[in-house]
């Protein structure tokens, strides 16, 4: 489990990793679809930062902490951290549908990453707690 974990983890790295290049970018970015799917409207927004740290910057921390907890096993806290990027990525979302209305394809790519992570963390948990009360 912790091997999946870890491996969803890194595709968060590699997603907040180009939030981040177009955040920094000028140009075009590469997921501007349409007038709903521009990530470079959504990065270069005023809530793509957060006390001067871009958004995408905190994402690439907050994987990277899930990646170490799931190798080390510390179950309790991968939970406490996924379900706090949980909380974090719902508000992020709820900011793009409801102020901005622009949705960012890498954001939402995320969005179901931390999902799923959460749901494999609460899995994982409870699957020990299963498993060490019927020894």
């Amino acid at each position: 489990m912790r091997y999946l974990i870890a491996l969803l983890a890194v595709a968060g790295l590699v997603v907040s990793g180009l939030a981040l290049q177009v955040h920094y970018d000028t140009k075009t970015a590469p997921c501007s679809i349409n007038e709903k799917w521009d990530c470079g409207i959504v990065n270069h927004s005023p809530y793509a930062v957060m006390y001067g740290v871009p958004v995408a910057a905190i994402g690439i921390a907050g994987y990277l902490l899930i990646a170490i907890l799931a190798f080390l096993r510390q179950r309790g806290l991968l939970l406490l951290a996924t379900a706090i990027g949980m909380a974090f990525a719902l508000y992020l979302t709820n900011i793009e549908a409801h102020v901005l209305g622009v949705w960012c394809l890498y954001c939402v790519i995320s969005q179901f990453l931390i999902a799923a992570i959460l749901l494999l963390a609460i899995g994982w948990v409870v699957w020990v707690r299963l498993r060490s009360g019927a020894a």
